[in-house]
């Protein structure tokens, strides 16, 4: 599912790290991934995470970079697409993300937590179709998931 080239939450609540995991390979199975092509299917998503899963990541291996409040991982998921945590401070509590961000463009990283800062600064956290559709493929097991192309 990807409805959106634009900065999108995929899932909702709080991930945790079995579902975080998943998230990471929720577009293993797009013939896109197969052929070294997918890009454009992780850039820009994000999804919130516990504090012990961004601690945990950030231990994994050195950041390639590290700023006050985000670190990138090293290893990029596909071209220049990599995963960025943040730790924000969001209506006078911390709250933690993960997202993927295309390096290519420098200004990627803070577009992203520009974004997730106004999407859970709303009065109204209510979901918006797309974040709800999202969120169902997010959530939908491997086995009843496909992909249609032009096949």
């Amino acid at each position: 599912m990807h409805t959106s080239p634009s900065v999108r939450k995929v899932f909702e609540g709080v991930a945790a790290r079995h579902e975080m995991h998943r998230l990471f390979n929720r577009h293993r199975g797009d013939p896109a991934m197969a052929e070294g092509e997918g890009q454009h299917l992780f850039a820009g998503e994000w999804f919130e995470i516990n504090e012990r899963e961004h601690d945990y990541m950030l231990e994994i291996l050195p950041p390639l970079f590290m700023r006050a409040d985000m670190f990138a991982m090293r290893e990029f998921m596909t071209g220049s697409v990599t995963s960025i945590f943040f730790a924000l401070a969001i209506d006078g509590r911390r709250r933690w993300f993960h997202g993927y961000c295309d390096l290519s463009d420098r200004l990627s990283p803070e577009r992203m937590k520009a974004a997730i800062i106004e999407r859970e600064s709303r009065p109204v956290r209510a979901m918006t179709r797309d974040e709800r559709l999202e969120h169902i493929w997010s959530s939908t097991h491997d086995d009843y998931r496909g992909y249609a192309g032009e096949r």
